[in-house]
């Protein structure tokens, strides 16, 4: 029988990255891989997405090529060579993980792993043993119950980045991250894009008014939007929805499931070991063992937040919990982003969390339009709000616009060290910066 210190079942931010920790802190780890090193985040999510961004990005600043001077601009967008460039982006960060995943310490296998008790599994007809388990196996698309889904011309955003031609005309199903992010991409490749959602808003995890005013502003970019319509059908040629009490149909040639992502609990023979689950998900503590001791469980697959860095820092915590070390980890404040153009992103609750909650708050706002680096990038689309509590504590800060990512980013670090608002004001920014955003809209 083979024997490490830890077992971790999946390769992906949470899995890898927890085992690269553990090998540093003197264990020995063997990590199964069922698919590709790098799991969802890198092979077909986070990475992937984001290269097409930047294609994107690239198209619409050369659609704006007047504006800094450059007449009478013409290209023509090579669609098979952007997807070229993304496997090739891929391939490379996955070579990477593979070299990791065979430091001293590191034991990679390549088969689907699967419980025979609380300190066994079973992989390619043979067993493995260790005193510690971290499941870390993800996600995958959730489907919902529609007539037509399974019809040929209904894709996942696994096939969404593995098409060979540009669709004329994708309706997307699903207003969230996903689907905000590919109606996005899309809309600058050249596609005809409508967004159906069966809320009042897209991206309800978003602050309401910052949510409100990206869709506006991609609206504006020729995406179509129809709000809470809840999709009866997909037909050979488009999608029947109904609206308001009445039923409506859009054409397409290539509809996007983005309605969310489930727990990858499946085939793990969780029964054998008595570990318990809510809806698909692995349920954990705060130290992300399961009801089972010495079995942990991180990233997509317990559901707590489905985002590649959290999953890594919840593989943090879960060695450390193994090695008997704390940590200041606080795996209630993570950032989020969404890459559409322009982008949006947000740590902290939101304002209609705080209104909710009867919570004392001051509310401040800043804009791009005012700031001197946004005006030189021609990216005056944009606003952040910034929260604090009584005590003049940041607490949140949600914002849209240019590398509004980066933003929300120093905020959170921020947060995590409990500055108030007076304390920022007296930070130094560097100028020309869009980071002095943050700092004017403190100065308020």
């Amino acid at each position: 029988m083979n024997k490490a210190d830890i077992i971790i079942i999946g390769s992906g931010p949470g899995g890898y990255k927890a085992a690269e920790y553990a090998a540093k802190n003197g264990k020995t780890v063997i990590i199964f891989e069922r698919e590709h090193a790098g799991g969802t985040c890198l092979n077909c999510g986070c990475i992937p997405t984001k290269t097409l961004c930047k294609n994107a990005e690239v198209i619409d600043t050369l659609h704006e090529a007047e504006v800094y001077g450059v007449n009478n601009c013409s290209f023509d967008f090579d669609f098979t060579r952007a997807v070229e460039r993304k496997q090739q982006v891929v391939e490379a960060l996955r070579s990477g993980v593979e070299t990791l995943m065979s430091a001293p310490g590191i034991t990679l296998v390549k088969a689907e792993a699967s419980f025979k008790d609380a300190h066994t599994v079973v992989a390619g007809g043979e067993e493995y043993t260790a005193d510690n388990i971290i499941i870390a196996i993800g996600s995958r698309a959730k489907m919902l119950p529609i007539p037509g889904i399974d019809m040929p011309h209904v894709v996942t955003s696994t096939e969404m980045l593995n098409l060979q031609a540009v669709p004329k005309k994708l309706v997307i199903v699903g207003a969230g991250v996903i689907g905000m992010e590919f109606a996005s991409i899309f809309n600058s490749f050249g596609s005809e894009v409508t967004v159906v959602e069966f809320l009042k808003e897209c991206l309800p995890a978003l602050d309401s008014d910052i949510a409100k005013r990206l869709r506006q502003t991609i609206s504006k970019r020729g995406v179509n939007f129809s709000m809470q319509s809840g999709v009866k059908a997909i037909t050979a040629d488009g999608v029947v929805f109904e609206r308001k009490g009445k039923e409506e149909t859009v054409e397409a040639d290539l509809v996007l499931i983005a309605t969310g992502r489930a727990a990858n609990s499946e085939g793990l023979n969780l029964e054998a070991v008595g570990i318990e689950t809510n809806r698909g998900a692995i349920v954990v503590d705060d130290n992300m063992q399961t009801s089972q001791k010495g079995v942990y469980a991180i990233g997509d697959v317990n559901a707590r937040m489905m985002l590649a860095h959290a999953a890594t820092f919840q593989g943090f915590r879960a060695v450390n919990h193994i090695l008997g070390k704390k940590d200041d980890i606080r795996l209630s404040l993570i950032p989020s982003a969404i890459f559409t153009h322009p982008e949006a992103a947000c740590v902290g609750p939101t304002e209609d969390q705080c209104k909710a909650d009867a919570m004392e708050y001051k509310c401040r706002k800043g804009y791009y339009r005012s700031n001197g680096k946004a005006l030189a990038m021609n990216e005056t689309e944009g606003f952040v709000k910034l929260l604090s509590d009584a005590d003049d504590r940041i607490i949140a800060c949600h914002a849209f616009g240019a590398h509004a990512a980066d933003l929300i980013q120093e905020v959170s670090c921020l947060i995590a060290r409990d500055t108030t608002v007076a304390q920022l004001r007296d930070m130094v920014h560097t100028h020309p910066t869009l980071s002095e955003i943050i700092w004017e809209t403190a100065m308020q």
